[in-house]
């Protein structure tokens, strides 16, 4: 009995490494896609004129990390933020990029709570940066790149925070 309540723990290690090359390939699409290792803390608009627009907020900016809130230019009604989003800790110097949340407003123990069991906290994080991934090659397949990526004027942020 007890070797079949450790044996889903031994899964762990494989699925934690599946997650790190996950990040790795997320950082490289980000890196591709819009070079958000050379952005400096400011709001970047990304139009290809299909009325979907993304918004890439360069939030901080540290020696070795960037945080990122990437969306759309779509606002929820209920909530007054933007959605979807994914706020996003870029590791510059381990090339790794992280979905640390996608709900807006949520940090992690908010939505699983204070003490939730290691195979839950690495669920969760594996079905945030699945969905990253998925949405960057999405993303790209729709032609947003560092040639579309142009910096938000403050009067279209203004107005669409009012809208």
């Amino acid at each position: 009995m007890r070797s079949s309540l450790i044996a889903p723990d031994a899964l762990l290690p494989g699925r934690f490494v599946w997650l790190m090359d996950l990040y790795e390939e997320n950082f490289l699409r980000l890196e591709r896609m819009f070079g958000t290792s050379r952005l400096v803390p400011d709001r970047y608009l990304s139009s290809v004129g299909d009325g979907l627009d993304v918004v890439l907020d360069v939030l901080e900016r540290q020696a070795h990390t960037t945080e990122i809130r990437l969306s759309y230019a779509l606002v929820d009604p209920a909530t007054g933020l933007a959605t979807p989003s994914a706020v996003l800790k870029v590791y510059r110097d381990a090339r790794l990029a992280e979905a640390t949340h996608c709900l807006p407003g949520r940090q992690l123990v908010d939505v699983l709570g204070a003490h939730a069991a290691p195979r839950r906290v690495l669920d969760h994080r594996m079905r945030m940066n699945s969905f990253l991934s998925r949405w960057l090659d999405y993303l790209a397949e729709h032609g947003h790149s560092w040639h579309t990526l142009t910096i938000a004027e403050q009067d279209s942020q203004e107005s669409q925070a009012a809208g």
